[in-house]
């Protein structure tokens, strides 16, 4: 018959918890390293007014007053014109790519207009895949063009320095109308994607070192190229079927335009989920438990989220989260997802996002390799 409670008893289960937790160092320091992680991420790397945004010009009027402008926005945080192009055409291909946030085109005769009294135009084509990124400096182009001329309207024209001297003209292209549901969908399948596919693949070994079953596939003489073929191959399927619930829900429900290739799309989506399945077998040599694997997939998966440009403006975060950025996978996903449906991106385009994805799989893969050779012995 039991007692009552007692501290003694309870004592000893809470010293039997601390050797354990000593014992499983790993563990322990997951459950450190996240909240460490958050608290970086969120303090330093998140910025919903990103600056510095990248921007491309293209200039058809070298008067004074189109080189006021120009000045202007080199002098403004919002901007940073890293081009000058020769064409319009040069300038859209740029959006397209994704090089550039903004194209500004001051137009023929904007100096000549001005004097006249007219209102001549000046066009400003932004990328508003992310409508959040584009809004605050989009807002700041008027004040500063018209602060730039301020000093320039002198004389006969100084009348026209108490109101906008010119008409600012906002093209938003991909996205006219700022829908967040055209920039939130399609990243979904990016984070569903590197959930579940670092997920499964990493217990699924784990899952087999638990329940004994380990020794047998180890007794085997397979090439461990072999069994990470043969483990991660089924959850491909799988995740197609993700892809496909995902688009359908896209297209019915949240009437996402579908501008590019989907069999172009489904080409990127393969080497996005290999590149994760290969990850998730990695997690799975390292891993001894279960909840270590889901320990690391959660490890990785935050990062995923918050510096892929995802949840925020990619280019509002400091340099040093953007270089870690571009190591994730999902980074390069998100923009070859958006520009193949929202701007009809071809394989030239998206190249430049794709060959990253081939690096990390031939990496993760061949280390993947390695450590499971390692456990044969």
């Amino acid at each position: 018959m039991r007692n009552g409670f007692s501290f003694r008893r309870m004592g000893a289960i809470l010293i039997k918890e601390f050797v354990q937790m000593r014992r499983d160092r790993f563990t322990f320091s997951i459950m450190v390293m996240v909240p460490v992680m958050q608290l970086i991420l969120f303090g330093f790397a998140i910025n919903t007014d990103p600056k510095a945004l990248p921007t491309a010009v293209h200039v058809a009027d070298n008067g004074v007053y189109a080189r006021s402008i120009l000045a202007a926005l080199k002098n403004s945080n919002y901007f940073d014109i890293r081009a000058e192009a020769a064409t319009p055409e040069d300038g859209t291909q740029m959006l397209d790519e994704g090089d550039i946030s903004f194209l500004v085109t001051i137009p023929a005769n904007f100096t000549r207009d001005l004097v006249r009294g007219d209102s001549p135009q000046l066009l400003i084509e932004a990328d508003a895949t992310d409508p959040v990124a584009a809004a605050n400096a989009l807002a700041a182009v008027t004040a500063l063009g018209t602060q730039a001329l301020r000093d320039d309207l002198v004389g006969p024209l100084a009348s026209r320095a108490t109101k906008p001297a010119f008409t600012t003209v906002v093209h938003r292209l991909y996205n006219p109308e700022g829908i967040t549901q055209y920039n939130i969908v399609p990243g979904l399948i990016g984070v569903i994607l590197t959930m579940t596919m670092v997920m499964v693949t990493a217990m699924a070994m784990t899952r087999e070192r638990e329940r004994g079953t380990l020794e047998n596939l180890l007794a085997m003489p397979s090439h461990p190229l072999e069994v990470m073929l043969g483990k991660i191959i089924p959850y491909v399927l799988v995740g197609y079927i993700q892809v496909t619930l995902v688009l359908l829900g896209a297209r019915f429900i949240f009437d996402v335009p579908m501008v590019g290739s989907l069999v172009l799309l489904i080409g990127a989506i393969g080497v996005f989920i290999a590149a994760n399945l290969a990850l998730g077998f990695l997690f799975s040599t390292v891993a001894k438990t279960q909840l270590q694997a889901m320990q690391m997939t959660v490890f990785f998966l935050l990062p995923s989220i918050l510096l892929s440009g995802f949840m925020f403006p990619f280019r509002g975060m400091p340099t040093w989260a953007q270089w870690l950025g571009e190591i994730l996978p999902n980074t390069h996903f998100l923009r070859v997802v958006r520009g193949i449906l929202l701007k009809g991106n071809g394989p030239a385009d998206i190249w430049a996002n794709i060959w990253p994805l081939f690096v990390f799989l031939l990496v993760i893969g061949t280390l993947a390799m390695l450590r499971y050779r390692r456990t044969l012995d």
